[in-house]
């Protein structure tokens, strides 16, 4: 995933974020396996191209180039061959390397390659995103510095940096944040906590994250069979397994009593406080980035199991590209962008609505606020068609698979007491809980939900000058509420009047069933709006769910603690 650190950090590219140690493809053809490329001399020369000095990027550029022919010359004396890591790397290298001169020459390689025989693999997708056409991404412009930026610390960009760079505030957020969970300082050991993030993944059904991580488990030295079976983890990670499951699908769920079992002095094995913080927030993080993948569509990176082939292309093949059941193409496409454009002056006219009635009336009484909350809590929000059994990759890293999201309050059952966010907030308790037992994460959680919360271009598909702010906060209270939790200060009438069907369709699912996502969804609401807005929205819902989850499991270890 893109746990890129700042600017000031700087790791070695090659190899990073290979998926596992995978063989060769077994046909004929000049490509090694992968164990044999500790052997190659191109890998090594790969991670110099993160310099930043030009001059030290350009020299290590023709070092490659060279160190690849020779690799092609193979009736001299001595030569190597280009390994399938090499290839995959020149492939990644060609595809979304954000320097022009580093990706024209790993594609001049590739073809060199090629010409001279060597089956060289290729993408299988156009771009990040199944969702969004690569042309509409580098038309809505994606923050070029910042994808550099991202290139020199870490070696690559992957989809999920791509994707978050339309919005280059929230992403060095981001960034900062997961390299600080992932890498800095911390009571958990590197390999331990790219493992955690693989059990989070999987509950979700992820594979890209899986693969991510499972790639920083292996290069942080982690145990290859851990990712085969989790029976072979340690005791001590397998009894996460069910605070996981909670965390992933019904945190309200979680009780002072599941925190006890991992940190009393009598547990075997004994989690601290400290250790614990650290894995519920790998945990929980994943958690809602797995929602941000699957809302966005994201495709495996063309280096990873999925992304790429060996198969040379039939004839009039084009590598695969999202389409919109929404496209002009239909024969209905100029009544639905019609109908798109007036969806955006409804919703204009409804928040203007909104915002004066909300200077001008009297406020509710307490008693109708509570009945709004649970009408909204209540509403019946179908999802799409459940998506058949999870994955071979991600399979045998799932306990109790069965275990899945149930709307908060079902009618007609009793349901958990709501958490009135004025009992147990984040400003006012979990910050502080999370930064003293893992120092300065709460400080980086805070910056990422103010930026996320404030984020605005003060635009809405073809307006400028918008206050989007009501519209924002419907959002992120809209997830709050479907996680059982209420703001006695907010009036859930906004989020009816605010909210149509087809986004709460698609937010419900993203917060709560994300591995159910379908372009469908994804294409149904906001239908005249910049994809770049829909990925803003995804943002919000990906937070809001990320701090709900922990508010919960906060909330119980402080029960725990008193």
């Amino acid at each position: 995933m893109a746990n890129n650190p700042p600017a000031s950090v700087t790791r070695k590219a090659n190899g990073e974020n290979t998926p596992g140690r995978v063989s060769g493809s077994g046909r004929a053809g000049r490509h090694q396996s992968e164990s044999e490329s500790e052997l190659n001399p191109a890998v090594k020369s790969l991670a110099r191209l993160c310099s930043r000095d030009e001059e030290e990027r350009a020299a290590a550029l023709e070092e490659l180039s060279q160190e690849v022919r020779m690799c092609l010359q193979l009736d001299r004396p001595g030569s190597a061959r280009l390994s399938k890591q090499t290839l995959l790397h020149l492939l990644r290298l060609s595809r979304s390397c954000p320097l022009q001169e580093v990706r024209g020459r790993a594609t001049e390689l590739l073809r060199t390659a090629q010409e001279q025989g060597v089956q060289v693999p290729r993408a299988l997708a156009l771009g990040p995103s199944g969702f969004i056409h690569a042309k509409e991404m580098l038309k809505e412009g994606p923050d070029k510095d910042i994808l550099i930026e991202s290139f020199l610390s870490s070696g690559r960009v992957d989809h999920i940096t791509t994707v978050m760079a339309l919005h280059p505030a929230y992403l060095s957020c981001f960034l900062r944040t997961q390299h600080a969970l992932l890498e800095l300082d911390g009571p958990l050991p590197r390999h331990w906590r790219h493992y955690i993030a693989v059990m989070a993944a999987a509950r979700h059904h992820c594979p890209y994250l899986v693969q991510q991580h499972s790639a920083g488990f292996l290069e942080a030295g982690g145990e290859e069979s851990w990712l085969s079976d989790l029976e072979r983890a340690p005791t001590k990670l397998r009894s996460l397994q069910t605070l996981n499951k909670l965390l992933a699908h019904r945190p309200w769920l979680i009780t002072q009593q599941h925190i006890q079992e991992l940190v009393y002095p009598g547990a075997d094995p004994r989690w601290s406080l400290a250790e614990l913080i650290h894995a519920v927030v790998l945990m929980a993080h994943a958690h809602s980035l797995c929602s941000f993948v699957w809302a966005c569509g994201l495709n495996p990176e063309p280096d990873h199991i999925g992304g790429y082939t060996f198969q040379p292309p039939s004839p009039g093949h084009l590598p695969c590209s999202p389409h919109s059941p929404h496209s002009p193409a239909h024969e209905d496409g100029r009544q639905e962008l019609v109908d798109g454009a007036m969806e955006v002056e409804v919703l204009m006219k409804r928040m203007a609505e909104l915002q004066q009635q909300q200077q001008e009336e009297e406020e509710c009484t307490q008693e109708e606020m509570v009945t709004r909350f649970e009408r909204e809590r209540s509403e019946s929000i179908p999802t799409a068609v459940v998506r058949g059994a999870p994955p071979d990759l991600v399979l045998h890293l799932v306990e109790d698979p069965e275990f899945r999201y149930e709307d908060f309050a079902p009618r007609g059952e009793q349901s958990p007491p709501t958490m009135r966010a004025q009992d147990y907030s984040w400003e006012d308790h979990g910050y502080s809980l999370v930064n003293r037992l893992l120092p300065d994460m709460g400080q980086l959680l805070d910056e990422k939900f103010q930026v996320v919360s404030n984020l605005t271009y003060h635009r809405m598909a073809m307006h400028e000058g918008v206050d989007t702010h009501t519209l924002r906060k419907a959002l992120w209270n809209y997830i709050h509420c479907l996680y059982g939790i209420r703001y006695d200060d907010y009036d859930y009438g906004g989020v009816n009047v605010l909210l149509e069907r087809s986004l709460k369709v698609f937010v419900k699912t993203m917060a709560c069933h994300p591995e159910q996502t379908t372009a469908r969804i994804y294409h149904a609401f906001w239908r005249h709006f910049r994809h770049s807005e829909k990925v803003h929205a995804n943002l919000i819902v990906m937070e809001a769910r990320l701090q709900a989850a922990l508010l919960y499991t906060l909330r119980a270890i402080t029960h725990y603690m008193r």
